[in-house]
């Protein structure tokens, strides 16, 4: 899921730098001044912390592997490094560095990938084996991607261009570009995949329109009108795990749910509602007007809103089944997590169900109880890399951080076997490495 980052206030609340939802928006990791915490969203009651770290400064970087032990964090002081933690033992797996700031990372069960501002990165996540280099791709200083997260398949999707709006859709189980989308006339602002990685959408700097395509293929399936009146800046977009609904949050205090259905020719028959009648009335309307007054009259609008309490700050927001109920999730920089009811059926105004903090949980965090101090150092023999890069010894992550649904680790044994790892140059050549598994950065040799 994309992030929101942003400058805490100073007060009651610890200051944060980022909040990202896991790839099924089962669990929030917010980054702060001192390190990171991971919380458990199960509940609207309550925010369940299960992880708490303040061995590190300033995260703006935070990505937790669905509901496993693994994290990827980036920290401000050292932004060209990222750390790998198994949070459940206390204790650093690897750490990697790169030729210049990481502005993102992605991952699934397949890919780990990286971002920088001019180049892309691809690892096999099991070995973090470099892959791929993507070299001097379009600039993209926010980092700006989105990597599905369907078991078998790892779409990549990133800006093709500056000036406009062209979406670059790579496969990084082939290694290779599958699709070219112009999407928009302006630059990108925001992508997300759906669960199934067969839709993809995306919206622009102006953030007016909202379209949504198909993959591979890249056809256009839907395209959703967010407002007329001004620009915007969409900071996030997902899709709920169905596909039927997909949110959109901004700069401002509104965010946009849209309904992704077709109606057929019956459907529309049936339909005597004022808004029905008046649909079609702009639609047989529009066939006489201009190509782009058209198009503005052919697009659906918001099947549901929610108001949030301020505007102006960067949040993330997705779509997910709590308690059996389709809820939105609203988290922003500064650590709260708003929480609405959405009526699948009739859509409309949204009602927030629960407004949470980081100091509403009342039972002990996992790091009080059970994981050791995050310094900790790696209790297991560590078997080495062959020199090819990994491919033929070990795996970095256990198959079992892999499996569908909740993962727990107990057995010392399944420490991931790293010792060996190959470095990152400027150019995607590999390098001999020393991998340091107390936490130092890569050595090249």
């Amino acid at each position: 899921m994309e992030g929101a980052d942003g400058a805490g206030e100073p007060g009651r609340r610890r200051q944060f730098g980022c909040a990202s939802f896991n790839q099924d928006s089962t669990s929030l990791a917010l980054g702060t001044r001192s390190g990171y915490q991971l919380f458990s969203l199960t509940s609207v009651e309550k925010l369940d912390c299960i992880h708490e770290s303040a061995n590190t400064p300033d995260v703006y970087i935070v990505e937790r592997l669905f509901s496993s032990s693994l994290v990827v964090v980036v920290s401000a002081a050292m932004p060209q490094r990222m750390n790998i933690y198994h949070f459940k033992k206390g204790t650093e797996i690897c750490n990697y560095s790169y030729p210049s700031s990481i502005l993102s990372v992605k991952l699934n069960r397949q890919r780990l990938v990286v971002f920088l501002e001019e180049s892309i990165y691809v690892h096999n996540i099991k070995d973090m084996k470099l892959l791929k280099t993507l070299l001097d791709t379009p600039s993209n200083p926010s980092g700006l991607c989105a990597l599905s997260t369907n078991q078998s398949s790892s779409y990549l999707a990133y800006p093709g261009s500056v000036t406009s709006g062209d979406i670059v859709v790579h496969d990084t189980n082939s290694l290779s570009t599958v699709a070219t989308i112009p999407a928009h006339d302006s630059p990108l602002a925001a992508l997300a995949f759906n669960a199934s990685a067969t839709k993809l959408a995306s919206a622009s700097e102006k953030g007016t329109v909202i379209r949504v395509f198909s993959v591979p293929e890249g056809e256009r399936l839907f395209e959703f009108r967010r407002g007329m009146k001004r620009y915007v800046s969409i900071s996030s977009l997902s899709f709920s795990l169905d596909a039927q609904f997909l949110c959109a949050s901004s700069n401002t205090e509104t965010v946009h749910i849209f309904k992704l259905e077709q109606l057929g020719a019956s459907a529309e028959d049936e339909a005597a509602t004022w808004t029905a009648y008046m649909g079609k009335m702009f639609s047989a309307a529009s066939s006489y007007l201009p190509g782009p007054v058209s198009g503005m009259m052919s697009q659906d609008r918001a099947f549901a809103t929610v108001h949030l309490l301020s505007s102006g700050q960067r949040n993330v927001c997705t779509l997910v089944t709590i308690q059996r109920l389709l809820r939105l999730l609203v988290a922003t920089a500064d650590g709260q997590l708003f929480i609405y009811n959405v009526d699948p059926q009739d859509g409309g105004e949204c009602q927030l169900g629960a407004q949470l903090t980081q100091e509403t949980h009342s039972s002990p965090s996992y790091a009080e109880t059970a994981a050791l101090p995050a310094s900790g150092h790696a209790t297991a023999t560590l078997t080495g890399y062959s020199e090819d890069g990994g491919a033929k010894q070990g795996d970095v992550i256990p198959e079992h951080e892999f499996a569908v649904g909740p993962v727990c680790l107990d057995d010392e044994n399944e420490f991931p076997p790293v010792k060996r790892q190959t470095g990152v140059s400027r150019r995607g050549e590999q390098k001999k490495s020393v991998l340091r598994i107390s936490g130092r950065q890569i050595i090249p040799a």
